[in-house]
């Protein structure tokens, strides 16, 4: 279930930003991003100032993790192993796209050592929470995270072409299937999202973690949108 103090924090903050800002550029970093995304998108919607190019939920944590334990196995730097993530932000829905990164064969696909990093980084946040055990979560590569895509966003508003990275938008990639928004390689321009990507060539494993996310993030979503109704 969504906590109640998160949701209802985004959706006043949300509020705040109809009142003061209503054309800014929302990057949603609370948790559950998968139910929060949507909190903010029907608040600003029943306000009548939602552009869904403005809306981003930052799932670049994810992003740096499976870079960082991708490169530990391959013996890469991680700033030279991109890795994309998508479908959304937390546990079976974060699917790592191995295979299309440049390090991807350090790990065969479907083995047990690749079931072993991709649920690593599905649940690495559980990893730091034990590390501290139990007084604190991940908030400084929480933080990471969040300027490093901020900092892409402002490049990509500034004018600078050819900026992609994942992010949980609304997307027509299973809009079909009754999810609203999915995190996949989005292209950010002058106005905010420019371009969703495909998923373009996936491996079977693959395919079987992104049929796996899809119900629970649906569920995800939902719950969101029922928080504002």
């Amino acid at each position: 279930d969504i906590p109640q103090i998160n949701a209802s924090i985004v959706r006043d903050f949300a509020t705040a930003i109809v009142r003061n800002v209503p054309k800014a550029h929302i990057l949603v970093i609370s948790n559950p991003v998968n139910s929060t995304v949507p909190i903010v998108a029907r608040t600003l919607e029943k306000a009548g100032t939602y552009d869904p190019t403005r809306l981003f939920g930052i799932t670049t944590l994810d992003v740096v993790r499976a870079s960082r334990f991708l490169s530990s196995i391959a013996g890469t730097d991680p700033a030279q192993t991109p890795v994309t993530v998508v479908g959304g932000h937390s546990g079976v829905t974060i699917v790592p796209l191995l295979s299309q990164s440049s390090a991807g064969t350090a790990v065969e696909q479907g083995s047990e050592a690749w079931k072993a990093l991709v649920h690593r980084i599905q649940y690495g946040g559980d990893e730091v929470v034990q590390a501290k055990d139990g007084a604190g979560s991940a908030t400084l590569s929480m933080a990471y995270a969040a300027a490093k895509f901020t900092n892409l966003l402002l490049r990509a508003l500034k004018g600078e072409a050819g900026i992609v990275t994942p992010t949980f938008v609304k997307s027509p990639l299973f809009a079909s299937q009754g999810i609203e928004f999915f995190s996949s390689a989005v292209e950010l321009g002058p106005n905010g999202v420019k371009k969703i990507h495909d998923l373009d060539n996936i491996t079977a494993q693959e395919q079987e973690l992104v049929n796996a996310a899809l119900p629970e993030l649906k569920k995800n979503i939902e719950k969101g949108f029922a928080f504002v109704q």
